[in-house]
């Protein structure tokens, strides 16, 4: 019984690793490398193993830097099972719809142009396939998936349906538990439960994402997103929000909604201009299972959710390019969350060269993507290859990032009864080492930072090379 260790091993995104045992190979996660143009390429290439030979797909959540490879997977040959929550399942079906919608497009502009690969890398026919090859799981039970594999998803607080992957491999005598991080959330986060504890496990995988620093508390970043939002209205301005569609939009307007009066919303007027974070919205509301004891109260007291009376729902192409002749007093909430695609680039051309107006960055920003480089202080960015000085005020709001901090990774690791054996993925190479050293230091345990393609034996604990 082994554990390969194949994407998001050098990077944050692209999350995949190999599980073999008992004759039988699963995936855990299988998604999107994203970042710069480049990536496409990267995405592109053969997997290291045969689609076809793949038994299952284990997936923790929806976003697409894990599950955004997963019809290309199908594509290529695999016909089995994808096991993960029934919310997850749900939000693939909108989530891998938009991935695809957008490949092709880019597929056309290329073939206009004449350049680069001009196929997508899948159509939506082909990633409405792969959703309906997932099986809907709830938290907490165990299934057998394959004779000696056995999974158990846990509630990992990052987005709706977010999953922890506990699983029980057995081959002959051998039994070992092996717990999958997935991507693990803050505690304490609107609407989501705070991640569940681990347990017991031999070996825990786990993201580093931010393993290297600490958000601001939700207390303050209230009062640091107050604060733009009155800067914003003192300088005559818009307020651009790039916002992951799943997750980040729907916990962004259930902060505008909780804060409406706190933060003198009725003077603006707020635009969530993504048709995809509409739809995810839906799911969102329609889970109130899934939500923690203070978003059921808010629910319940308000009846409906977000309570926002000056929300505009644009989700038709002519309504988003309205918006672009307002001026001033617009929170325009559109994707994607790191300024690489989507509707936020033309609000961007048009306020970004603008020093009245402010854009809040409120989730992780992958190296070679915009939103990076407005984060880094850049001073002239290309859009759709037109070049624009950076004007506008950039705030970094970290305390809505869905990921855990530093001290959220260390506490969800702490919630294991015993002392596992560690492995640092899904995080930039300076991040994971830094992490390793807090965690030596802060728990006595010796974490590794597995290379791509390196090996881990569930029997022994070696980690090796492929070719040793």
């Amino acid at each position: 019984m082994e554990l390969e260790f194949y994407g998001a091993t050098h990077r944050v995104t692209g999350s995949c690793h190999i599980l073999r045992a008992g004759g039988h190979t699963i995936l855990l996660d299988c998604g999107l490398v994203q970042g710069g143009p480049e990536d496409d390429a990267v995405n592109r290439e053969p997997f290291p193993f045969d689609p076809d030979s793949i038994d299952a797909v284990v997936l923790s959540h929806g976003h697409i830097d894990h599950s955004g490879r997963i019809p290309l997977l199908v594509k290529r040959g695999f016909n089995g099972p994808i096991y993960t929550h029934e919310a997850t399942a749900e939000l693939c079906r909108v989530l891998l719809k938009d991935s695809a919608s957008l490949s092709e497009h880019d597929a056309l502009r290329r073939r206009r142009h004449g350049y680069g690969d001009a196929e997508p890398l899948y159509t939506v026919e082909e990633a409405l396939l792969a959703v309906d090859q997932m099986h809907g799981l709830r938290y907490g039970k165990m299934k057998e998936i394959l004779p000696g594999i056995s999974i158990r998803l846990h509630d990992a607080g990052h987005i709706l349906g977010s999953a922890f992957v506990e699983l029980e491999v057995t081959e002959g005598e051998v039994r070992r538990t092996l717990v999958f991080s997935g991507d693990i959330g803050q505690y304490g986060t609107p609407i989501m439960n705070d991640p569940s504890a681990i347990g017991h496990a031999d070996y825990v995988i786990v993201e580093s994402t931010y393993g290297d620093r600490l958000h601001r508390s939700l207390e303050e970043t209230v009062s640091e997103i107050g604060e733009i939002i009155d800067a914003a209205h003192r300088d005559h301005g818009n307020v651009l929000i790039p916002s992951f569609a799943v997750g980040r939009s729907q916990e962004l307007l259930y902060l505008l909604g909780q804060h409406y009066h706190e933060w003198d919303l009725p003077r603006w007027q707020v635009y969530l201009d993504s048709p995809m974070a509409i739809e995810a919205g839906k799911i969102y509301w329609g889970h109130p299972e899934l939500w923690d004891d203070e978003a059921k109260l808010f629910r319940k007291e308000l009846r409906r959710m977000p309570p926002l009376g000056n929300l505009h729902l644009t989700g038709m192409v002519d309504q988003s390019i309205a918006i672009n002749s307002v001026r001033q007093g617009a929170i325009i909430v559109a994707g994607s969350g790191m300024c690489n695609g989507g509707r936020i680039i033309h609000h961007l051309k048009n306020n970004i060269w603008r020093p009245e107006c402010h854009v809040l960055i409120i989730g992780f920003q992958a190296l070679g993507t915009l939103g990076r480089r407005l984060v880094d202080g850049q001073h002239e960015v290309h859009i759709n290859g037109t070049s624009f000085r950076v004007a506008a005020k950039i705030h970094t709001v970290g305390g809505l990032s869905a990921h855990g901090d530093r001290d959220d990774l260390l506490r969800w690791l702490g919630s294991c009864e015993c002392r596992p054996a560690v492995f640092i993925v899904h995080g930039e190479d300076r991040v994971k080492e830094i992490f390793r050293e807090t965690i030596k230091a802060s728990m006595s345990l010796e974490p590794e930072v597995p290379m791509p393609g390196q090996i881990l034996d569930l029997g022994s604990g070696i980690l090796r090379s492929a070719e040793s």
